[in-house]
C-alpha cells in the first residue's frame, strides 16, 4: 500500500470523485492545503481562496447548483468550522450535495482543552446527512467514498468529514481508493403512476409546479416536453426556477410569496396540482390556501417529504426524471391531449402579463421616477443582458423584484441561482462568483440589496483575484428594507434597520479593484448596465449601485402578507 499523509489520501479521493475545487482558507497549511498544492499540477482539485469561511461554503453550494457537480469547502478548527455553518445550513435546506472538510484536535490532546478544540460533529450533525471523524487513517478512502455516495444519493445534501490533526499530517499506509458507485435513480410505483395518470386525464385545469428537486434530477427538459405534449402550465418555486426556460409557451411564473397576479389566478383556479421535487414549504405554498376542490399529485425522491405540508391524493416516491418519463408514457397510452380553450386562456394571460410588465416597468423609467422602482431595474437588466445570462438572487425587500415574473424572465434553462429556504444573506453575492467559475461562457448578474451586499464586501477582492467577470446590481434603499417594511406596516419603531450614514458602495468596490457606477438619474440606468456588460466582456467584474424606492412593492407581496396593496403597487 502507498504511504502518504492523511490529507494526501483525502486529495486522492477528491480527484477520483471529480471534485474540481475546494473553497475555503487554510489555517495551518499542513492540513489539506499542502496536499492540494502538490496535487493541482497533476489535475487535482484547485483551492479557491476566500476571505471568510462562510463564503467558501456559499460558493461550493452555488457551484454545485449550476453544474450538478459536487464541490468541497474547508474550515479550520473551532471558529473556522463555525463560520461554515450558514453555508452548510443553506445547502442542507436546498438539498445540495457538498463535501465539507475540517480538522479536529489530535487524538492525543482532544478532550484536554486543546487549542481550538470544539465538538464539530455535535455542531454539524443536525444540518448534514452525515458527520464523521476519521479516527483510523486506513479508513480515509472508505470514509470519503461513503461521503460522496451519501451526499449525492436519494435526497442530496452536505456531508462533513474531519481528520484529527495527527491523522491528517501523519504518514500512513493507505489502501487504494475505490470510486463511489453511480448515484441510483429510484423509479416510481406503477400503481401510483396509473393513479396519477387517471387524475391528470380527468383534470380540466391541471398545473405543474417544479421545485429544486427537478433541477437536481436533471428533469427540466423532460418536464418541458411533458407539459407541452399534454397541455399543462408550469410554475416554479424559487429553487425550481431555471428548470425550464421562461420562454416556454406554458411557463406561468412563480408560486407562493413570489407570485404575480396572473400566476396567482391560474393557481387559484386549478383543479389539479402536480408538484415535482417541491416541498411547498411556508413561503412557497404553506401560507396559501390550497385551491378549492383541487387534487394533488406529489412527486418526490424523499418519502419524508411526501405529505409534509399538503396531503397528496397520489404520492409518488421517485426520482423526478423517471417519474415524469413514466407518467408521460401512461398519459400517451390514455391519448391525453391539450385542451384548446385552456391553452388559449394560458396563451392570452401569459402574453398579456409579459406586455403589461414591460409597459409598467418602462413607464416608471420614462417618467424619470427617482429613486428608481425595483421593477424597472430588473426589467432593464433582463433587456440589456438578454440570453446566456445566469441570474443570481438574494432575498430582500427590493431584490425580490428579480423573483417577480415577468419583470425578469430567465431566458435559458439552468440560468438561475437562488438561495434555499434559509435565505442566508450574502449567499447570492458570492454565489455569483462561483457561478462564473462554473460557467465562464455565460454572463452572470447578481441582483442584491445593499444590506446583503455589505455583508460580503470583503469578498470583492476574491472576484478580482480569480478573474471573475460578474456584475452586481445593488438595489440601494439604505436599509434592511424588508424588515423596515414590516416596521412601517405594523407602525412599529424604526430600529436597527436604517443605514445612516450610508456606505459609498462604489468607493468600496473601487478599493477592491472593481470599477463601479452609481446611478444618479433614471436616464443613467441603461447606460450603466451597458457599461457593466462591456466590462464583463473584457473579463472585468463591475458594480452598479441603483438608489431604489423602498416603499414600492408588488401588489401580491402586500396581499400575501395580509395587507391591502399600497396604492402604487404593481398590478401585473
Amino acid at each position: 500500500m502507498p504511504t502518504m499523509t492523511g490529507w494526501e489520501a483525502v486529495v486522492v479521493a477528491l480527484k477520483a470523485e471529480g471534485v474540481p475545487y475546494v473553497f475555503g482558507l487554510p489555517g495551518d497549511p499542513r492540513h489539506l492545503y499542502d496536499a492540494l498544492a502538490a496535487a493541482e499540477p497533476d489535475g487535482g482539485p484547485r483551492p479557491v481562496g476566500v476571505r471568510f469561511e462562510t463564503s467558501g461554503a456559499f460558493m461550493a453550494m452555488a457551484y454545485t447548483r449550476v453544474t450538478g457537480q459536487i464541490a468541497a469547502c474547508f474550515g479550520c478548527p473551532g471558529p473556522g468550522i463555525a463560520n461554515l455553518v450558514p453555508g452548510i445550513l443553506e445547502a442542507y435546506s436546498g438539498c445540495t450535495p457538498m463535501l465539507v472538510l475540517g480538522v479536529r484536535a489530535s487524538r492525543q490532546t482532544n478532550g484536554k482543552g486543546a487549542f481550538q478544540e470544539t465538538d464539530h460533529i455535535g455542531m454539524l450533525a443536525p444540518m448534514t446527512k452525515w458527520a464523521v471523524t476519521v479516527e483510523v487513517a486506513e479508513k480515509i478512502p472508505w470514509t470519503m467514498r461513503r461521503a460522496a455516495q451519501i451526499a449525492t444519493s436519494g435526497q442530496p445534501g452536505p456531508v462533513y468529514v474531519e481528520l484529527p490533526a495527527d491523522i491528517g499530517s501523519g504518514l500512513w499506509e493507505i489502501p487504494p481508493y475505490e470510486l463511489s458507485v453511480p448515484t441510483p435513480r429510484p423509479g416510481a410505483d406503477p400503481l401510483a403512476i396509473d393513479a396519477a395518470a387517471d387524475a391528470i386525464a380527468a383534470a380540466k385545469r391541471p398545473l405543474l409546479i417544479t421545485g429544486g428537486g427537478t433541477i437536481l434530477s436533471g428533469a427540466g427538459e423532460a418536464v418541458g416536453q411533458f407539459c407541452a405534449q399534454f397541455g399543462i402550465p408550469i410554475q416554479t418555486t424559487p429553487s425550481g426556477r431555471g428548470s425550464v426556460a421562461e420562454t416556454h409557451p406554458l411557463f406561468c411564473g412563480l408560486t407562493g410569496l413570489y407570485r404575480t397576479t396572473f400566476p396567482r389566478r391560474l393557481y387559484e383556479t386549478a383543479d389539479l396540482i402536480v408538484t415535482v421535487g417541491a416541498r411547498m414549504e411556508e413561503f412557497q405554498g404553506g401560507f396559501l390556501p390550497f385551491p378549492a376542490d383541487a387534487k394533488l399529485i406529489q412527486i418526490d425522491i424523499e418519502p419524508f417529504e411526501l405529505g409534509r405540508n399538503w396531503r397528496p391524493d397520489v404520492a409518488i416516491e421517485s426520482d423526478a426524471w423517471l417519474a415524469i418519463d413514466a407518467l408521460g408514457a401512461a398519459l400517451a397510452e390514455r391519448k391525453v391531449m391539450p385542451d384548446p380553450p385552456y391553452m388559449a386562456e394560458i396563451e392570452a394571460g401569459r402574453g398579456e402579463a409579459i406586455v403589461a410588465a414591460g409597459v409598467d416597468a418602462r413607464d416608471a423609467l420614462d417618467r424619470g421616477d427617482f429613486p428608481l422602482k425595483g421593477k424597472s431595474v430588473v426589467y432593464e437588466i433582463n433587456q440589456v443582458f438578454g440570453h446566456n445570462t445566469i441570474l443570481v438572487k438574494e432575498n430582500g425587500g427590493q431584490d425580490l423584484w428579480a423573483y417577480f415574473w415577468p419583470y425578469y424572465q430567465v431566458l435559458d434553462p439552468n440560468c438561475c441561482v437562488a438561495p434555499a429556504e434559509q435565505t442566508a444573506m450574502g449567499y447570492g453575492v458570492v454565489g455569483a462568483m462561483a457561478a462564473k467559475l462554473a460557467r465562464p461562457d455565460r454572463q452572470v448578474v447578481c441582483i442584491t440589496g445593499d444590506g446583503a451586499f455589505q455583508m460580503q464586501l470583503h469578498e470583492l477582492g476574491t472576484a478580482v483575484q480569480e478573474g471573475l467577470a460578474v456584475t452586481w446590481v445593488v438595489l440601494d434603499d439604505s436599509a434592511f428594507g424588508w424588515v423596515q417594511w414590516i416596521q412601517k406596516r405594523t407602525e412599529a419603531p424604526i430600529v436597527a434597520t436604517q443605514f445612516s450614514p450610508g456606505v459609498d458602495l462604489v468607493a468600496a468596490a473601487t478599493a477592491s479593484g472593481i470599477e463601479g457606477i452609481r446611478v444618479e438619474a433614471a436616464s443613467d440606468l441603461v447606460p450603466a448596465l451597458e457599461a457593466a456588460k462591456r466590462a464583463n466582456a473584457d473579463g472585468k467584474p463591475f458594480v452598479v449601485v441603483v438608489p431604489v424606492d423602498q416603499s414600492h412593492h408588488h401588489a401580491e407581496f402586500d396581499r400575501y402578507h395580509g395587507f391591502e396593496p399600497a396604492q402604487d403597487s404593481a398590478r401585473v
